[in-house]
């Protein structure tokens, strides 16, 4: 079970800098103290906060799917039969080390999980769904929902109003 963060008091500055490294990571401390107003160090020790408290938790490249043959995103809803903590955690185990899964939330109403999986097409798709999901002891539905056209795509948080 994964645990909660706790909730990181914010001030605008903190919150500027936050929606500053979402819209490029890759930015120095010189020029994210330059956006600032900020001079170098106290800009890093700041951002070490934030990366030490666990607010700021990794910096990525941002990659179009379809510059690199992933041409089919499917969203799949998992049902299990049977709600055993060992399945679940089985289960948990093998999606956490699948790379074509970029993300897995277990959820409310009918269906257990919910997973967002991409592949070169449907052919290699399909070979996941058999060969891994089908392959999971305690699965009774997979259904699957493959997007059509994608409209708005963001792992970008919103910073909170101020209260």
């Amino acid at each position: 079970m994964s645990k909660r963060s706790p909730r990181v008091e914010l001030d605008a500055v903190d919150k500027a800098m936050v929606h500053l490294l979402q819209e490029d990571g890759s930015l120095s401390n010189a020029a994210l103290g330059e956006k600032l107003s900020l001079s170098v160090t106290p800009c890093w020790r700041r951002r070490k906060r934030l990366e030490d408290e666990g607010v700021i938790t990794g910096y990525q490249a941002t990659v179009d799917r379809r510059a690199l043959g992933m041409d089919v995103f499917a969203f799949v809803l998992v049902t299990f039969n049977m709600h055993s903590d060992k399945a679940a955690d089985n289960f948990e185990a093998i999606i956490k080390n699948r790379e074509e899964v970029l993300a897995c939330h277990k959820i409310t109403g009918s269906a257990d999980y919910l997973l967002q999986v991409v592949a070169t097409d449907l052919d290699s798709y399909g070979e996941f769904v058999e060969r891994v999901l089908r392959h999971q002891t305690g699965i009774s539905t997979i259904q699957s929902s493959l997007a059509l056209r994608e409209v708005k795509f963001s792992s970008r948080i919103p910073m909170p109003a101020e209260q």
